[in-house]
Order: structure tokens, then sequence, then C-alpha cells
């Protein structure tokens, strides 16, 4: 992806969408990269026990989804300072997650030129199951 730069980034746009739809095989993945290895996310009858059709996709790989997006939007020039999410619904495998982002506010601070996101994970009912914020610096020209 070509490289963004502050001076064309406008408050109101949304940066380009990241796809992705997870696997059984990426939650085996993902719980041994991350240690978590809580039932919910291997075990089917267990998390249809807690009332669920399947298992559910990690939360944090979600979070994970949402830095892909920012670091894949800001380039190599970019910096990603702070992101944070909210769990607010379930994804399963197999389902289509798309990670979104809309810019809310640009400024200078610090010697920083700072672009203020709102992040997404939206399921493939269109619901935000994974909302959340994000910093990011970006370079000017």
């Amino acid at each position: 992806m070509a490289q963004v730069f502050f001076d064309d980034v406008k408050e109101g746009q949304d940066i380009p969408t990241l796809e992705k739809t997870p696997t059984r095989r990426t939650l085996v993945m993902w719980a041994g990269a991350s240690g978590d290895f809580f039932e919910l996310h291997y075990d089917k009858e267990f998390a249809q026990s807690l009332g669920n059709p399947d298992v559910l996709v990690h939360g944090r790989l979600e979070a994970a989804y949402l830095t892909e997006l920012l670091t894949d939007w800001v380039g190599e020039k970019g910096l990603v300072k702070k992101v944070s999410v909210q769990y607010r619904g379930n994804a399963f495998p197999g389902q289509k997650l798309l990670m979104k982002g809309k810019v809310t506010k640009k400024y200078q601070q610090g010697g920083e030129n700072l672009v203020d996101l709102e992040i997404f994970v939206e399921n493939p009912e269109g619901k935000k199951i994974t909302p959340g914020t994000a910093v990011v610096a970006l370079p000017k020209k």
C-alpha cells in the first residue's frame, strides 16, 4: 500500500477496509501464539453449553486484526501510537469479518502529526462487534 501522508488525510474519511475470515485453524494458531487456551475458543460442546452456536474467535485476535488495519494504512513511515477496543459481540470461525476505520480528528501535538480514528470489527450482519479508537502519527509531505 502506498504511504499515506498527514496532508492528504481529511476528518470523516474512511480508511481502506481489511477483510479476514478466521478459521478453526486460525484459532488454534492464535491460541498457541497468545497462550489463550480457554475452551470457549476450541471446544464446540463447551461453547454451546454457554449458549453459543459454535466456538468464538478470540477477542484479542480481532484486536490484532484492527492493529493490522492500522499498520497497513499508516505505511512504513507512519506509527501506531495507541489502540483501544471493547468486546461487544461475538465472531465465529468461517465468518467474513471487516475491519474498518474512520478519521475523527487530525492535529499537531508535541511535534507530531496525529490522527484520531474510530475503528471497529463488523460481523456479516453489519454489527460493530469490536468497537474502538486509535491514534496514529503520519509523516508530512
